[in-house]
C-alpha cells in the first residue's frame, strides 16, 4: 500500500534520517502558497510548443522547436533569473577567457540586446570559478546547437541530455546528437566539468553521470564501414573525456565516507540563485518544518527577521549571507532560518536531479550524507563503458584496470546498498551507518546498468507492485506533497526502470508499464496538445498539484518526447531486447 502523507506529513524519527510508519495530518502548512511574492519583470519564455495534431508529429517537431544556438536570441532568455540579479542590464553571454569571439557571436549584441563578455579567467578544473567572480549571471558558449527540455529550463542540461540524445538518435538526427556530446567535452575543456547547464549560476554542480551512456549511444548509431572507423577516431577522443568527467566524480568531494561509494554534491554555499523565480520556496520549507515539529531534523537555526550588519556576518556562518542573496534575504520565517548544512543537502539534491522528494529527509535536505543507488549504479556502468572504449580502442591493460574498479563498486553497493531480506536497493546514510527504508524508483538501476546479478533482478521485480500504479511507474510509494514523490511519475527514471526490465528479460513487466506510461501521455496529448516534464501516474493525467517546489508542469519536454519513442519500440518488440547501447553490456 502506498504511503499517504497529507499531504506532506510524515514522522521523522528523532536521531533518524528514515521514515517511520507513522502518518500525520497536516494543519496550516503552506498557506502562505496562495501569497505570490511581488513579481519582478521577467524574460519572455522561448518557444516549446510545435504545432501538431499528432502525437509523433508533436516529437518529430520538437527537436527543431526546442533546438537553441549561441546565435539564437532565444538562447539568451532565462525566466528562473530576474532584473534583481542582472540590475536591468541586458542578458549576458560569456565565452572562455581564452576564446575569441566568432562572427556570430558578435552580432547577438546588437540582434538581441545582449552583452558578450569573458570569463575572467581560464577555468581548467572544477571549483576553480566562484560565482562571486560573475557578479552578473549569465549563459555559457557551447558551439554546436542544442536541444532543451523546455519551458523556463531553457539550458543544455547534463542528464536531460541523455534521453534528448536517444530520441535523437531514433530519430535519425545523430549530427544534432553527436553536437550535443562534444558540447559537454566543450564543458569539461573550458568550464571545468559537466556543469548542471549551461549558466554560470550551476558553476558549483555537474548533474548524474550520463556521458559515457551518450558516448556510446552516438558511437553505435554510426553505420558500419567508413563512417564507423571514423567514429572510431572521435571516440579516442571521447574516451579522454569521458575519463575526465568520471575523475570528478571519484573526486574527495564525492566520496560517500570510507564506503568506496560515490554521493551528489555542491561546492557552493545558501540557497541557489536560480530559485529566485520562486522565492516562496525556502520559506515554504520553514513553514511545513515549523508546523511538525514531531518530525525531527537539524535544518533549522534561529535569527533575528530584521538583521543588523554583525547578525547578517553570523548568518552568512550558520545559514546564509542575506548581503550577497536576494533569495537568503527572504528565506526566514518569524525568526528561523535554515541552517548552512540544510543549504549543502538542497544543493545536492539538485546535483541528483530529484528536486524535491522527501527520500534524503524532509525535502532531501540531507541529500549529502547519502551513498545513493542511482549515482552508483551509473557509475558502475560508466566504468564497465570506460572498459568497453578501451577494449575497442585496443587497450586491453586499461580494460581491466576500469572492468576491475566496477567490481570494486559492484562489492560496496552489494555491501551497503541491497537488502537481501527485501529484496531492494537502498540509499545508504555514511553519517549515520545506517540502510534508508524508503521504497524509490532508483531500485531499478542496478538491472539497468547490469550491476544486479539473477536473485537480485527477480527480487526487485517481484516489488515492481509496490510503484506501479494505474498510469506507470511512480516515483515512490510515499506521498510527500513534492514533485519527484507519489504519485507523480517521471519519464527519465521510468525509461530505466523499463530499460532496465528490458535487459533482464521481464518483456511483460517493460511491456506493460510501457503501456501504462504511454496511454497517459497520449491522453495528455489529446487533451491540450502538449506533452509534459512529469504525470500524475495515479490519476494518469497531465493534470499535477505540487505542493512545494516546482509548482508548475513544464510544456516541452525534451526527455518525455524521447521516453515516449522508446517505450513504442517496447511495445512493437514485444519487450525484446533489440536496442542499441540498451545499459546492460556496458564493458562486456
Amino acid at each position: 500500500m502506498p504511503i499517504m502523507i497529507s499531504p506532506l506529513a510524515t514522522l521523522w524519527k528523532p536521531g533518524h534520517r528514515r521514515w517511520g510508519a507513522a502518518v500525520f495530518a497536516l494543519s496550516v502548512v503552506f498557506a502562505s502558497i496562495a501569497f505570490a511574492n511581488p513579481a519582478w519583470p521577467q524574460q519572455p519564455t522561448p518557444p516549446s510548443k510545435p504545432q501538431a495534431d499528432s502525437i509523433l508529429e508533436y516529437i518529430h517537431k520538437s527537436w527543431d522547436t526546442l533546438s537553441r544556438s549561441m546565435t539564437d536570441c532565444h538562447s539568451l532568455a532565462d525566466s528562473k533569473v530576474v532584473n534583481s540579479m542582472l540590475g536591468g542590464a541586458p542578458s549576458v553571454l560569456y565565452l572562455p577567457a581564452d576564446v575569441a569571439v566568432p562572427a556570430g557571436v558578435a552580432a547577438l549584441k546588437s540582434q538581441c540586446d545582449v552583452d558578450v563578455e569573458h570569463l575572467p579567467k581560464v577555468v581548467t578544473s572544477f571549483g576553480e570559478l566562484k560565482l562571486t567572480d560573475i557578479p552578473k549571471p549569465g549563459l555559457l558558449y557551447l558551439p554546436n546547437k542544442y536541444v532543451v527540455p523546455g519551458g523556463r529550463f531553457n539550458e543544455m542540461y547534463g542528464w536531460d541530455s541523455y534521453f534528448i540524445i536517444l530520441g535523437l538518435l531514433r530519430e535519425g538526427r545523430t549530427d544534432l546528437a553527436r553536437g550535443m556530446v562534444e558540447n559537454f567535452f566543450y564543458e569539461i575543456e573550458h568550464y571545468g566539468g559537466i556543469l548542471n547547464a549551461n549558466r554560470t549560476y550551476y558553476f558549483t554542480r555537474s548533474q548524474p553521470p550520463f556521458l559515457s551512456s551518450m558516448i556510446r549511444g552516438v558511437y553505435e548509431a554510426a553505420p558500419q564501414g567508413a563512417e564507423r572507423r571514423k567514429s572510431k577516431a572521435w571516440l579516442a577522443r571521447a574516451y579522454d573525456y569521458a575519463q575526465r568527467d568520471h575523475d570528478l566524480w571519484t573526486s574527495s568531494i564525492h566520496l560517500a565516507g570510507d564506503t568506496g561509494l560515490a554521493r551528489y554534491y555542491d561546492i557552493g554555499k545558501g540557497p541557489v540563485p536560480e530559485q529566485e523565480d520562486d522565492s516562496s520556496y525556502y520559506p515554504d520549507v520553514i513553514r511545513w518544518l515549523l508546523a511538525h515539529p514531531e518530525v525531527k531534523t537539524d535544518y533549522l537555526v534561529d535569527g533575528p527577521e530584521n538583521p543588523t550588519e554583525k547578525q547578517k556576518i553570523t548568518l552568512a556562518k550558520i545559514s546564509c549571507d542575506p548581503r550577497t542573496s536576494h533569495v537568503c534575504a527572504q528565506a526566514h520565517v518569524e525568526g528561523h532560518w535554515l541552517t548552512a548544512d540544510y543549504y549543502k543537502g538542497d544543493r545536492a539534491m539538485r546535483e541528483s536531479g530529484f528536486d524535491p522528494s522527501f527520500r534524503f529527509g524532509p525535502f532531501s535536505g540531507s541529500t549529502h550524507h547519502y551513498a545513493p543507488v542511482c549515482l552508483n549504479s551509473l557509475l558502475y556502468k560508466y566504468e564497465r563503458d570506460l572498459a568497453w572504449m578501451a577494449t575497442t580502442l585496443g587497450k586491453p591493460a586499461e580494460a581491466v584496470k576500469w572492468n576491475a574498479a566496477a567490481e570494486v563498486r559492484k562489492a560496496a553497493i552489494n555491501k551497503y546498498l541491497w537488502n537481501a531480506e527485501k529484496g531492494m536497493y537502498f540509499d545508504w546514510d555514511y553519517e549515520r551507518g545506517e540502510q534508508s527504508s524508503y521504497n524509490y524508483i532508483t531500485a531499478f538501476y542496478p538491472l539497468w546498468a547490469g550491476v544486479a546479478d539473477a536473485t537480485q533482478i527477480a527480487a526487485v521485480e517481484k516489488n515492481l507492485k509496490l510503484l506501479e500504479q494505474p498510469g506507470g511507474i511512480a516515483m515512490s510509494d510515499t506521498n510527500s506533497g513534492t514533485q519527484w514523490d507519489l504519485p507523480f511519475g517521471w519519464a527519465p527514471t521510468t525509461w530505466i526502470a523499463i530499460d532496465g526490465l528490458v535487459v533482464s528479460g521481464d518483456a511483460v513487466d517493460a511491456v506493460r508499464t510501457s503501456q501504462k506510461f504511454s496511454k497517459t501521455i497520449e491522453e495528455g496529448f489529446d487533451r491540450d496538445k502538449t506533452i509534459r516534464e512529469k504525470y500524475n501516474v495515479v490519476s494518469g493525467s497531465a493534470q499535477v498539484e505540487v505542493a512545494t517546489g516546482y509548482k508548475m508542469n513544464v510544456v516541452g519536454f525534451g526527455w518525455t518526447n524521447a521516453v515516449y519513442l522508446e517505450m513504442q519500440r517496447v511495445i512493437q518488440n514485444n519487450g525484446a531486447n533489440k536496442g542499441v547501447n540498451n545499459g546492460k553490456a556496458a564493458g562486456n
